[in-house]
C-alpha cells in the first residue's frame, strides 16, 4: 500500500508593519510594540517611511497615511475628520489607542491566559486604557489634563514634564552615542528598497529603543493589574462590605494582608448607595506590613482622591512626627511605632494597637 506525499507547506512572510520615519513619538512607538505582542506580528519587520507607494506594500500601517480603516489595517489619527474615542471615554485616540482598541483584548488574553471574552479581560482592557494608554493619546493629540480655564491662574512649583514617558521618548530623537545596542530585535526595512543610510539606520535603532521602553512599561502594567490589582478587587469588596463590623459608622477598613486597595475603594464607594458622600466615606485603612506572622501593622489615611497627597482625615496633629514610647504615652495606646509628620500613615506593633489608634483618630 502506498501513501500519498505530504502536502507542501506554503511559506508566507510575516505581515509587514509600517509607520513614518523622522521625528517619532510615544504613541507609534507603543503601537508597534503592541502589535508585536501578538503571534501573527511577533516576527514582523518594520518599515519606517512616508512614501505612500512603500506604505502600500505594508500589511498594517500606524500613525501615517491619512487613513483609519480597521478592515484594511490602517490606523492613522491625523485626519481632520477623525474623532474616534475609546468606549465611555472622551479623549481622541492616537495610533496607540487605535491599535489597543482593536487588538487590546487579544493582547491581554495572549499574555494572561484569560479568554478574550472573559469579564476579567474586559476589566483589564478598560483599566489599562484609563490608567496608561489614554494619557498617551491625550499627549499626542495636545489634550491637557485639566481644562485650561481651571489652571490659568496656577503656577507650577517645579517642572515635571521631563520625567514623563512621552518626554523620555522625545529625548531619543536626539542623536548621541551609546555603548550598549538597543535590545529590541525587531528588524527594520529600508525606506527605498536599497541599503538605508547610516543616519536612517541610527534613527530606526533609536525608535526601537523607544518602542522597547514603551512596551515594557505596558507589560509591567498588565502584569501588575492581572496578578495583583485584579485579585485584590474581591478582597477589597469583602473588606468594604464588612467595614461596619470594624467600626459602627464604617469609617475603618481592615485587611489581613497587604492589599492594593485605593482604586477599588473609590470604585465601590462611588457605586454604593451613598455615592461616596463625605459622611459615608472610609477614613482609615489598616493592614499588616507583610504576610509574615508577627508583622507590624499600619494605619493609612485615605487620600481625597486616587492621585492626591491630601488625606480625608490625617492622623491627629499631636501624634505627627512622634515615635515609639513618646507616641504611645501621648496617644495612650501601647505598641505605637510612628506617625508620619504629614499624618498620612502610622504604625503599631499589633493589630489591636492599630485598631485602637484608628478608633481614637476617627473621633478626634
Amino acid at each position: 500500500m502506498t501513501t500519498s506525499p505530504a502536502s507542501k507547506r506554503v511559506k508566507t512572510s510575516p505581515p509587514l508593519i509600517g509607520t513614518h520615519n523622522g521625528h517619532f513619538h510615544a504613541d507609534e512607538a507603543l503601537a508597534v510594540y503592541l502589535l508585536r505582542l501578538l503571534p501573527a506580528y511577533c516576527p514582523s519587520n518594520l518599515l519606517r517611511t512616508r512614501d505612500p507607494t512603500l506604505l502600500s506594500t505594508c500589511h498594517t500601517v500606524v500613525d501615517v497615511g491619512g487613513e483609519y480603516d480597521s478592515t484594511q489595517n490602517r490606523y492613522d489619527h491625523h485626519q481632520r475628520t477623525f474623532n474616534t474615542t475609546f468606549p465611555a471615554r472622551e479623549t481622541k485616540l492616537s495610533s496607540a489607542g487605535l491599535v489597543y482598541l482593536h487588538f487590546g483584548k487579544a493582547i491581554i488574553a495572549e499574555h494572561t491566559g484569560l479568554d478574550p471574552g472573559h469579564t476579567d479581560t474586559d476589566i483589564l482592557w478598560r483599566k489599562l486604557y484609563a490608567d496608561f494608554i489614554e494619557a498617551i493619546d491625550a499627549n499626542d493629540n495636545g489634550i491637557p489634563v485639566y481644562p485650561p480655564h481651571e489652571t490659568s491662574a496656577l503656577t507650577k512649583r517645579f517642572n515635571d514634564s521631563g520625567i514623563t514617558l512621552s518626554s523620555l521618548v522625545s529625548d531619543l530623537n536626539n542623536d548621541f552615542s551609546i555603548s550598549a545596542p538597543p535590545t529590541n530585535t525587531l528588524e527594520t526595512e529600508t525606506t527605498n528598497n536599497t541599503s538605508p543610510s547610516r543616519p536612517q539606520n541610527e534613527e530606526d535603532a533609536r525608535f526601537l529603543t523607544a518602542s522597547d521602553m514603551m512596551g515594557i512599561c505596558f507589560l509591567r502594567k498588565l502584569h501588575g493589574y492581572h496578578t495583583s490589582w485584579l485579585p485584590a478587587r474581591s478582597t477589597v469588596l469583602a473588606a468594604y462590605e464588612s467595614r461596619f463590623e470594624v467600626e459602627p459608622h464604617g469609617r475603618i477598613l481592615l485587611f489581613r494582608e497587604p492589599t492594593p486597595w485605593k482604586d477599588h475603594l473609590y470604585t465601590f464607594e462611588s457605586a454604593s448607595s451613598s455615592g461616596g458622600k463625605a459622611d459615608a466615606q472610609v477614613l482609615y485603612v489598616l493592614y499588616p506590613e507583610s504576610a509574615d506572622a508577627g508583622a507590624k501593622w499600619r494605619i493609612q489615611a485615605v487620600p481625597v482622591g486616587k492621585d492626591s497627597f491630601e488625606s480625608r482625615k490625617p492622623l491627629p496633629e499631636a501624634w505627627r512626627g512622634l515615635r515609639d514610647e513618646e507616641l504611645s504615652a501621648l496617644a495612650g495606646v501601647e505598641g505605637c511605632v510612628f506617625v508620619h509628620a504629614s499624618g498620612f500613615i502610622g504604625g503599631n506593633v499589633s493589630e489591636k494597637g492599630v485598631r485602637e489608634m484608628a478608633r481614637m483618630a476617627v473621633e478626634m
